[in-house]
C-alpha cells in the first residue's frame, strides 16, 4: 500500500506512526511541538484523533458512563473525552505544521461527520480504532473515500475482523492494513501475542504491523522480526507534564531510541540466505583446516602426530583427513605449512 507516495509492506522500510491523541493537554503550541518531535525522533506520520465528547457518548454520570479499571478509573467517558479531544479547528493548522515539518499527517474519524471534515483536509488516509472496529457502517463510509484504511484489532475476534475487512473492501478500500492491538493501558508483554502479525497478513491478504501499548521498545522491535510493516506509539514531549494518554507514552528521545532499534531489526530480519555474507568472507580463513604441524622428509608416512586439523583455513578441510593419514609425503615439508593434494602421494 502507498500513503502520500510512501511505500508500505513486506520489502520496504517499517512505517513508523506517532500517536498524538490527547498528550497536547488542549494546548496547541504543544501539540505543534509534538509534531515536530515526531519528526526529530524518526517517525513517518503523526496521528491525530477526530471526535468530540459528544460525537463519541452523551454526558451522562450513570454507571454505565462510568470508567472502571483502568488509568482513567472513575472518570466518566464525557469528561474524559472532552479532557483528551484534539480541537477540530486545529486539525488544518497542524497539517501545515505536518507539512513544514516534513512529516505525513493523518486521522482516525470516529464518526461520518470526522470523516466529512477530514475529507475536506484532504487527508492521505483513514485509520480506525479498535473500538470502532465492530463499526461497520462508519468503516463502510470511511472506506468508501477510497483512501487507505489502517484498522486496529484489539479485543476483536476473528469473525468481527472479517467483519471489517471485508465491509471496507466491499465499500471501496483496495489498500487495508490490520495491527495488532492489545487495548489495555498500558498493555503488558505477555498479552502482546505478536505472532499474530503474520497471521493477519496471510489470512486476510493485507500489510499487518502493531499498535502497541507496552511499556518500552522491546516489542515493537521484535515485532519487526514477526512481520511488522508498520508500528504505531504514543507520543508525548513529557510524561511528567501528565495526560490522558501519557502514562504509555514514549518521550522523544525513547521514541527516537525505539525507531532507531526498529530500523536495525529491519536490516536483521533481511532475507534466507545460506552460505557466506560480503562481511564474513574475511573471516572464511579462520576456519580449521589440515595443517603439517611436524617436519616432515618426502616418503614419510602422514600420522595423527604429524598432521592436524587446527585453524587458520588455508589447508585441506578437516573432512579429508582420513584420506591424508597412511599416504606418504612427496617431498619434504616443514612444521606449519597447510596441506594440499601435492603433498600426497
Amino acid at each position: 500500500m502507498r500513503i502520500s507516495g510512501r511505500r508500505i509492506g513486506p520489502g520496504y522500510p517499517v512505517f513508523v506512526i506517532a500517536e498524538m491523541s490527547g498528550n497536547h493537554n488542549q494546548d496547541f503550541d504543544e501539540a505543534v511541538r509534538i509534531i515536530q518531535a515526531a519528526k526529530g525522533a524518526g517517525a513517518d506520520a503523526i496521528k491525530l484523533q477526530t471526535y468530540t465528547a459528544d460525537t463519541l457518548t452523551i454526558d451522562s454520570d450513570s454507571e454505565y458512563f462510568r470508567i472502571k479499571g483502568t488509568l482513567w478509573e472513575g472518570q466518566t467517558l464525557y469528561s474524559l473525552y472532552k479532557k483528551a479531544y484534539t480541537p477540530w479547528e486545529w486539525h488544518p493548522k497542524l497539517k501545515e505544521a505536518a507539512q513544514e515539518a516534513g512529516i505525513i499527517l493523518f486521522s482516525t474519524p470516529f464518526d461520518k461527520t470526522a470523516v466529512d471534515y477530514l475529507e475536506k483536509m484532504e487527508v492521505p488516509a483513514y485509520k480506525i480504532a479498535s473500538f470502532e472496529l465492530v463499526d461497520i457502517p462508519l468503516i463502510e463510509y470511511a472506506a468508501s473515500k477510497g483512501k487507505p484504511m489502517i484498522m486496529s484489532t484489539g479485543m476483536a475476534t476473528l469473525d468481527e475482523i472479517k467483519e471489517a475487512v471485508d465491509a471496507a473492501r466491499g465499500a471501496g478500500a483496495k489498500d487495508i492494513a490490520l495491527l495488532k492491538c492489545t487495548s489495555a493501558y498500558p498493555a503488558p508483554p505477555e498479552e502482546m501475542n505478536l505472532r499474530t502479525i503474520a497471521d493477519l497478513s496471510e489470512r486476510f491478504g493485507v500489510v499487518s504491523g502493531l499498535s502497541d501499548h507496552s511499556m518500552g521498545i522491546a516489542v515493537p522491535a521484535a515485532s519487526v522480526a514477526l512481520g511488522a510493516s508498520i508500528i504505531e506509539k504514543h507520543l508525548t514531549l513529557s510524561r511528567a507534564k501528565g495526560g490522558p494518554d501519557s502514562a504509555f507514552s514514549l518521550e522523544p528521545s525513547e521514541f527516537a531510541a525505539m525507531v532507531e532499534t526498529v530500523r536495525v531489526a529491519e536490516k536483521a530480519v533481511g532475507a534466507v540466505h545460506y552460505g557466506l555474507t560480503e562481511k564474513e568472507e574475511k573471516s572464511k580463513v579462520f576456519r580449521r583446516s589440515l595443517f603439517v604441524v611436524k617436519d616432515v622428509k618426502a616418503g614419510d608416512i602422514f600420522t595423527e602426530d604429524n598432521v592436524r586439523s587446527i585453524r587458520p583455513g588455508h589447508g585441506l578441510k578437516p573432512k579429508h583427513i582420513k584420506d591424508v593419514l597412511g599416504k606418504k609425503a612427496s617431498k619434504d615439508i616443514k612444521k606449519g605449512t597447510p596441506l594440499d593434494q601435492s603433498m600426497l602421494r
